[in-house]
C-alpha cells in the first residue's frame, strides 16, 4: 500500500504508462479516504466495474496480485508533497518494480513519448540495464528485464514485478514468509555488503513461479541483524514526516485462525482483527 497524494494523477499515472487495471475503489466517508486496487491483467480477461458489489468480491477473491493506493481527502489541494517516498537512511520501503522484455525501449517510451522523469536511467549509475522512474508522488519505479519473454507468452508488455522492503535480519524474515504466509524463496543474490531474497507465491505442486505474477524482494544490508538498536522505519510514522508506504497485504482464508497462529509463534500484532474501526483483517 502506498498513500497518494492526487488519484487522478496516480491512476492516469500507472494506467496509461504501465497499462495497469484499476480493479475496484472503496471509499470510506466517515473516515474520509479512499482505497484504489490496480493490477496487471491480460486484456482478455473481464472484470467488474470498480466500486461496485460485484468488484468488491472479484478484489477479495483476485488470485494476482494489486498495488493498493490510499488517498486521504483533501491532499490533492496541497501542492507541497504530502508523502516520504522512501529511499533515506533508515527507510524500510524502497520500491515497486515493473518487468519488461525490453528496458531500454520501455525506458525511452516512458520518457520521450509519456514524459515519466527518472531517478535513474538504464545506462546509469553501476548497476546498468535497469532504470528507476519517478511515480507522482516521487515513489521509486523500478523497470527490470523479466528473465522469461512476457508478450510473446500472452502477458502484459509491462507487468507488475515486485516490491522491495529493506529488512534487519534475513534469516528471520524469510522465515516469517516462508513459514507463515505461504511464500517460497525462489531466488538470491549476494555481495559484499548486501544481499538480495525474492520471495514467491507458487502453487502447489509447482518449482516456479508463474512469470506474470510479482515477487517480494528483501534486501539485507549485512551486519544489521547484530545491531539491537536499529530497526527501520514502517513508513507509518507520523512524528518524522516519514509517512507514504504503508503495508504489504496478504489474503487467507481464515483471519482469526491466522492472527492466533502468529501470536502463539510470538509475533505481535499491529492490530487485532477486531481493534479499530476496519474489522477482520489484522496488522503485524
Amino acid at each position: 500500500m502506498l498513500r497518494i497524494r492526487d488519484p487522478k494523477e496516480s491512476l492516469a499515472y500507472y494506467q496509461e504508462n504501465y497499462g495497469m487495471r484499476l480493479l475496484d475503489k472503496i471509499d470510506f466517508p466517515d473516515a474520509k479516504f479512499s482505497l484504489y486496487f490496480l493490477a496487471t491483467m491480460k486484456d482478455s480477461e473481464p472484470s467488474p466495474e470498480p466500486g461496485t458489489l460485484a468488484a468488491h468480491k472479484y478484489l477479495w477473491s483476485f488470485e494476482g496480485t494489486t498495488l493498493e493506493l490510499t488517498h486521504n481527502w483533501g491532499t490533492e489541494d496541497d501542492p507541497s508533497p504530502c508523502y516520504h517516498p522512501g529511499n533515506d537512511p533508515g527507510d524500510g520501503f524502497g520500491h515497486i518494480a515493473f518487468a519488461c522484455d525490453d528496458v531500454y525501449k520501455t525506458c525511452h517510451e516512458l520518457e520521450v513519448e509519456n514524459s515519466v522523469s527518472f531517478k535513474k536511467r538504464p545506462d546509469e549509475g553501476r548497476m546498468k540495464g535497469l532504470a528507476f522512474a519517478y511515480d507522482p508522488d516521487k515513489y521509486w519505479v523500478e523497470i527490470v528485464k523479466n528473465l522469461e519473454p512476457l508478450e510473446t507468452n500472452g502477458y502484459k508488455a509491462l507487468t507488475l514485478a515486485q516490491t522491495m522492503l529493506r529488512v534487519k535480519d534475513a534469516k528471520k524474515s524469510l522465515d516469517f514468509y516462508t513459514k507463515f504466509m505461504g511464500m517460497t524463496l525462489v531466488r538470491e543474490k549476494h555481495f559484499d555488503d548486501f544481499s538480495l531474497y525474492f520471495l514467491a507465491m507458487v502453487g502447489e505442486g509447482e518449482t516456479d513461479k508463474d512469470p506474470g505474477k510479482p515477487v517480494l524482494e528483501l534486501t539485507h544490508n549485512h551486519g544489521t541483524e547484530n545491531d539491537e538498536g536499529f530497526w527501520y522505519k514502517n513508513g507509518n510514522d507520523d512524528g518524522e514526516n516519514k509517512k507514504g508506504f504503508g503495508h504489504i497485504g496478504f489474503l487467507v482464508d481464515d483471519v482469526y485462525e491466522k492472527c492466533k497462529e502468529l501470536e502463539e509463534a510470538g509475533y505481535k500484532m499491529q492490530k487485532a482483527p477486531d481493534g479499530g474501526r476496519m474489522k477482520y483483517f489484522l496488522s503485524l
